[in-house]
């Protein structure tokens, strides 16, 4: 049930236009671990802002997809 809790945040968080650059709060309840930090309108500034944060890994890019799919990296 965690899982389909993430993936209701992470399609709640995807923008439809763009790259929003999210946190991922460990602490939090699995009902608020995301928080949003940012919103690009290319990959790559979205991409250099993550690979800049401390703990990259403790974020996601989350775009949508050419044919309207939720994605994440």
């Amino acid at each position: 049930m965690e899982e389909n809790s993430i993936e209701q945040e992470k399609k709640n968080f995807t923008p439809k236009n763009g790259f929003n650059l999210v946190g991922i709060d460990y602490f939090d309840n699995p009902d608020g671990q995301l928080y949003l930090i940012e919103n690009f309108e290319m990959y790559q500034d979205a991409l250099n802002a993550k690979k800049n944060r401390k703990k990259p890994e403790e974020y996601l890019i989350l775009y949508k997809g050419p044919g309207g799919e939720y994605l994440s990296r």
